[in-house]
């Protein structure tokens, strides 16, 4: 077999791996799956499935969370829909604002809505000093694990109770991870209207957020300074 021939071998057999993988996650399981069960679905050893799984975090097509992984924006954001709809909004609405709160703080800021119980990143702008957030534009969090999240949450009792009986998933070893102190962290931010993420999301990087009111009687967004 010639050179050319083998290269091709290989990249069929690796995407071959990377749609075993993708079949294996259940589309409408939004906990996610470890990684030890997706190669066992997938039938592939563990240590490839880790290798595999990294590529298609890179294009959008699996979400890690935590230690779990689920179906990523890739298989979510096509055509119009309501989310969508919903994130060009918020982004058109409030950009101005999140502008205004970088240019008076100097820091990463971030603007996002809530999604069931995640919260979505609408538009970001980025401090060039301090840890870097990992966050991206398009790009969800367990809204249990920041700020953003926390100041929405607290007033939509609906996405309390979807957030905790799919599980309190941990992003750091800060996440909070007991329903009954999210629950008083949560009413808390009621009290004061600012909510905080101290490491949970991401080790270094901690944020105090705020909602955004609309007509509604929840939050349509929240704001967040990061550093």
């Amino acid at each position: 077999m010639t050179e050319a021939a083998d290269g091709e071998t290989e990249r069929a057999s690796a995407i071959d791996k990377a749609f075993r993988l993708i079949r294996a996650f259940d589309r409408d399981d939004t906990q996610g799956m470890g990684v030890s069960e997706l190669a066992r679905r997938a039938r592939l050893p563990k240590s490839t499935s880790h290798r595999v799984l990294s590529s298609l975090i890179e294009n959008g097509a699996v979400q890690r969370v935590g230690d779990r992984y689920r179906l990523g924006p890739l298989f979510f954001d096509r055509g119009p829909t309501s989310l969508s709809t919903t994130h060009e909004l918020v982004a058109e609405t409030l950009t101005p604002f999140l502008a205004a709160l970088f240019e008076r703080t100097r820091c990463t800021v971030h603007l996002a809505y809530l999604d069931g119980a995640d919260a979505v990143y609408a538009n970001k702008l980025f401090s060039v000093t301090g840890v870097a957030a990992p966050s991206r534009i398009g790009g969800r969090v367990p809204g249990h694990c920041t700020g953003v999240g926390k100041a929405m949450m607290a007033y939509d009792e609906s996405a309390i109770d979807l957030a905790i009986s799919r599980g309190l998933v941990p992003w750091s070893e800060f996440s909070v991870t007991d329903p009954a102190a999210l629950r008083a962290e949560l009413a808390v931010v009621r009290q004061t209207g600012l909510a905080y993420d101290v490491e949970e999301a991401t080790l270094g990087l901690s944020c105090v957020a705020a909602p955004v009111w609309g007509k509604g009687a929840v939050p349509g967004a929240a704001m967040s300074v990061s550093g």
